[in-house]
Protein backbone atom coordinates (compact mmCIF):
# COMPACT_ATOMS: atom_id res chain seq x y z
CA UNK A 1 0.00 0.00 0.00
CA UNK A 2 1.46 3.50 -0.94
CA UNK A 3 -0.17 6.55 0.81
CA UNK A 4 0.88 9.87 -1.50
CA UNK A 5 1.15 12.88 0.31
CA UNK A 6 2.78 15.18 -2.19
CA UNK A 7 4.90 14.92 -5.08
CA UNK A 8 8.06 14.62 -3.06
CA UNK A 9 6.66 12.77 0.67
CA UNK A 10 5.03 9.43 0.70
CA UNK A 11 4.02 6.34 3.23
CA UNK A 12 4.87 3.23 1.41
CA UNK A 13 3.64 0.33 3.38
CA UNK A 14 6.68 -1.89 5.35
CA UNK A 15 8.69 -4.35 3.72
CA UNK A 16 10.96 -7.24 4.43
CA UNK A 17 13.63 -5.14 1.91
CA UNK A 18 13.20 -1.95 4.20
CA UNK A 19 15.52 -3.67 7.22
CA UNK A 20 18.47 -2.73 5.75
CA UNK A 21 17.68 0.76 5.66
CA UNK A 22 16.13 0.86 9.30
CA UNK A 23 19.14 -0.66 10.91
CA UNK A 24 21.76 1.56 8.42
CA UNK A 25 19.83 4.66 9.62
CA UNK A 26 19.01 3.40 13.71
CA UNK A 27 23.38 2.17 13.45
CA UNK A 28 24.68 5.60 11.63
CA UNK A 29 22.50 7.65 13.77
CA UNK A 30 22.81 6.09 17.32
CA UNK A 31 23.28 9.06 19.78
CA UNK A 32 20.38 11.77 17.74
CA UNK A 33 17.70 8.44 17.87
CA UNK A 34 19.01 6.91 20.76
CA UNK A 35 17.92 10.12 23.24
CA UNK A 36 14.15 9.39 22.74
CA UNK A 37 13.81 6.04 21.17
CA UNK A 38 14.37 3.03 23.38
CA UNK A 39 14.38 0.36 20.83
CA UNK A 40 18.00 2.11 19.32
CA UNK A 41 19.90 0.72 22.19
CA UNK A 42 18.46 -2.91 21.64
CA UNK A 43 19.19 -2.68 17.98
CA UNK A 44 22.52 -4.40 17.50
CA UNK A 45 22.63 -5.79 14.10
CA UNK A 46 20.92 -6.54 10.90
CA UNK A 47 19.19 -9.12 12.22
CA UNK A 48 17.09 -7.04 14.85
CA UNK A 49 15.53 -5.15 12.26
CA UNK A 50 14.86 -7.94 10.31
CA UNK A 51 13.23 -9.11 13.10
CA UNK A 52 10.91 -5.98 13.85
CA UNK A 53 9.92 -5.88 10.36
CA UNK A 54 8.97 -9.23 10.22
CA UNK A 55 6.68 -8.94 13.71
CA UNK A 56 5.26 -5.37 11.82
CA UNK A 57 3.84 -7.23 8.78
CA UNK A 58 2.77 -10.29 10.57
CA UNK A 59 0.79 -8.92 12.72
CA UNK A 60 -0.81 -5.97 10.94
CA UNK A 61 -4.05 -7.85 9.18
CA UNK A 62 -5.48 -8.67 12.63
CA UNK A 63 -4.82 -6.38 14.84
CA UNK A 64 -5.28 -3.08 12.34
CA UNK A 65 -1.63 -2.30 12.93
CA UNK A 66 0.26 -0.60 10.03
CA UNK A 67 3.57 0.66 9.50
CA UNK A 68 5.07 2.49 6.75
CA UNK A 69 8.06 3.78 6.01
CA UNK A 70 8.10 7.48 5.49
CA UNK A 71 9.96 8.31 1.62
CA UNK A 72 11.19 11.81 0.65
CA UNK A 73 11.93 11.51 -3.19
CA UNK A 74 11.55 7.48 -3.19
CA UNK A 75 14.25 7.43 -0.28
CA UNK A 76 14.30 6.05 3.52
CA UNK A 77 13.32 8.82 6.08
CA UNK A 78 11.75 7.43 8.51
CA UNK A 79 8.86 5.15 10.05
CA UNK A 80 5.52 5.75 11.24
CA UNK A 81 2.68 3.62 12.24
CA UNK A 82 -0.41 2.48 13.65
CA UNK A 83 0.26 0.79 16.88
CA UNK A 84 -1.91 -0.70 20.53
CA UNK A 85 -5.10 -0.42 18.21
CA UNK A 86 -8.17 -1.50 20.13
CA UNK A 87 -11.07 -2.26 16.94
CA UNK A 88 -13.63 -2.76 19.68
CA UNK A 89 -13.26 0.92 21.20
CA UNK A 90 -12.16 2.47 17.28
CA UNK A 91 -8.97 3.96 18.98
CA UNK A 92 -5.53 3.67 18.01
CA UNK A 93 -1.99 5.38 18.71
CA UNK A 94 0.53 6.74 16.14
CA UNK A 95 4.38 6.26 16.68
CA UNK A 96 6.97 7.91 14.43
CA UNK A 97 10.72 8.77 13.88
CA UNK A 98 12.58 10.41 11.58
CA UNK A 99 16.04 9.84 10.70
CA UNK A 100 18.06 13.70 11.65
CA UNK A 101 18.64 14.89 8.19
CA UNK A 102 15.10 15.00 7.00
CA UNK A 103 13.89 17.30 10.21
CA UNK A 104 12.81 20.36 9.90
CA UNK A 105 11.06 20.11 6.68
CA UNK A 106 7.47 19.69 7.72
CA UNK A 107 7.67 15.81 6.72
CA UNK A 108 6.58 14.21 9.89
CA UNK A 109 3.80 16.65 10.41
CA UNK A 110 2.55 15.91 7.09
CA UNK A 111 3.34 12.36 7.52
CA UNK A 112 1.14 12.20 10.35
CA UNK A 113 -1.89 14.30 9.12
CA UNK A 114 -1.98 11.51 6.19
CA UNK A 115 -2.10 8.29 8.79
CA UNK A 116 -4.93 10.76 10.78
CA UNK A 117 -6.95 10.70 7.60
CA UNK A 118 -6.48 6.80 6.91
CA UNK A 119 -7.11 5.97 9.92
CA UNK A 120 -10.36 8.20 10.17
CA UNK A 121 -11.53 7.78 7.07
CA UNK A 122 -10.53 4.12 5.65
CA UNK A 123 -10.30 2.42 9.09
CA UNK A 124 -13.37 3.79 10.81
CA UNK A 125 -11.43 4.91 14.44
CA UNK A 126 -12.79 7.27 16.31
CA UNK A 127 -9.88 8.29 18.44
CA UNK A 128 -6.09 9.15 17.60
CA UNK A 129 -3.73 9.12 20.39
CA UNK A 130 0.27 10.56 19.91
CA UNK A 131 2.67 10.15 22.85
CA UNK A 132 6.15 12.38 23.40
CA UNK A 133 8.53 11.62 25.99
CA UNK A 134 8.37 15.51 28.08
CA UNK A 135 11.75 17.58 26.77
CA UNK A 136 11.37 16.06 23.23
CA UNK A 137 10.10 19.35 21.99
CA UNK A 138 9.95 17.95 18.53
CA UNK A 139 7.86 15.51 18.56
CA UNK A 140 5.47 17.07 20.98
CA UNK A 141 5.09 19.85 18.01
CA UNK A 142 3.40 17.81 16.12
CA UNK A 143 0.28 16.81 17.50
CA UNK A 144 0.49 20.51 18.79
CA UNK A 145 0.08 21.62 15.18
CA UNK A 146 -2.72 19.07 13.73
CA UNK A 147 -4.87 20.60 16.72
CA UNK A 148 -4.49 17.27 19.21
CA UNK A 149 -5.44 18.30 22.86
CA UNK A 150 -2.99 17.41 25.46
CA UNK A 151 -4.97 15.03 27.84
CA UNK A 152 -2.11 14.44 30.65
CA UNK A 153 1.21 13.42 31.63
CA UNK A 154 1.86 9.52 32.16
CA UNK A 155 4.27 9.49 34.88
CA UNK A 156 7.63 7.75 34.06
CA UNK A 157 5.82 5.89 31.37
CA UNK A 158 8.66 4.85 29.25
CA UNK A 159 11.78 3.48 30.03
CA UNK A 160 14.79 5.43 27.77
CA UNK A 161 18.35 4.24 26.72
CA UNK A 162 20.36 4.59 30.37
CA UNK A 163 17.35 3.29 32.45
CA UNK A 164 15.79 6.26 32.35
CA UNK A 165 11.99 6.70 33.27
CA UNK A 166 10.77 9.66 31.01
CA UNK A 167 7.26 11.09 31.75
CA UNK A 168 4.96 10.82 28.48
CA UNK A 169 2.89 13.67 27.60
CA UNK A 170 -0.69 12.09 25.99
CA UNK A 171 -2.58 14.28 23.09
CA UNK A 172 -5.56 12.49 21.60
CA UNK A 173 -7.54 13.86 18.21
CA UNK A 174 -10.62 12.58 17.66
CA UNK A 175 -13.28 11.99 14.01
CA UNK A 176 -15.23 14.92 14.71
CA UNK A 177 -12.36 17.27 15.44
CA UNK A 178 -9.53 15.96 12.39
CA UNK A 179 -13.04 15.94 9.64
Amino acid sequence: MLLKIDGQISLRQLQLSDAEDIFHTIDSQRPYLGKWLPFVEQTKDLRDSEEFVRACIDKHEERLEYTFTIRKNDVFAGLIGLKDSDSANKKTEIGYWLSEPYQRQGIATQSVRALCDYAFRKLGFNRVQIKCAVGNDRSRSIPQRLGFQLEGIERQGELLSGNVFADIEIYSLLKNEFL
